[in-house]
């Protein structure tokens, strides 16, 4: 996406195509935040589109599972992209950024932010292949939390007298949500920065060793 930035960029010489297929391991389709998985299928054909026929071959087919904590962090990385498209859009669409507004901070949102923060964040978990995801999802609702408050102050430049309201509304679900995940984006986990630790004590201990031989 970086290197192909117009419209016909996007659409011509493609040859990978992907599809993402939602599943839980007791094979229903959707679940609970916690056992939904999903299948990500990455097709290659043999020929690039657009192509003088409208079927191609596929030569390679290629499938990523994501765990659902992996899955949480892409639906909160999208969320928070709405969220920066919608404030930073120009001309602004205040409808658009209220609708977003609203899916991110209504208390009513079932699977919302809040959820997918307690169901994950709540706990350190057991098994230290997941706390880099952990420490990801983390940071992304630290950056949700900005780019809501970034939102909140758009909003609030475009809207008229008899929305001031509605405004207050929105800003206090905002601090509502805020105030339920700070605790839970606060905390870390210890052995994500022991590493780091260690190597600032060695640079402490090893600039200390040289000011003792300046001194002499």
């Amino acid at each position: 996406m970086k290197d192909r930035i117009t419209y016909f960029d996007k659409n011509y010489n493609l040859r990978r195509f992907v599809y993402c297929t939602p599943f839980t391991l007791d094979g229903r389709a959707h679940g609970d935040l916690h056992e939904q998985f999903k299948r990500k299928t990455i097709l290659t054909t043999s020929h690039a589109f657009p192509y003088i026929k409208t079927r191609i071959n596929i030569i390679h087919k290629e499938e990523i599972i994501s765990t659902p904590i992996e899955v949480a962090i892409e639906d909160m990385q999208k969320k928070t992209q709405e969220l920066a498209f919608a404030t930073h859009q120009d001309p602004a669409d205040a409808k658009m950024l209220q609708m977003v507004l609203q899916g991110s901070v209504g208390t009513t949102v079932n699977q919302g932010p809040l959820e997918v923060a307690q169901v994950f964040l709540s706990e350190i978990p057991s098994d230290p292949k997941l706390y880099r995801h952990h420490n990801k999802l983390r940071l992304c609702f630290k950056d949700f939390t900005k780019r809501c408050e970034d939102a909140l102050r758009k909003n609030k430049s475009l809207i008229g007298p008899d929305q001031k309201e509605y405004q207050r509304e929105l800003e206090r679900n905002y601090h509502r949500l805020k105030e339920a995940l700070q605790p839970l984006i606060n905390r870390k986990i210890p052995q994500l920065y022991k590493p780091v630790l260690q190597v600032n004590s060695h640079r402490d201990s090893f600039s200390r060793m040289s000011l003792r031989k300046l001194d002499i």
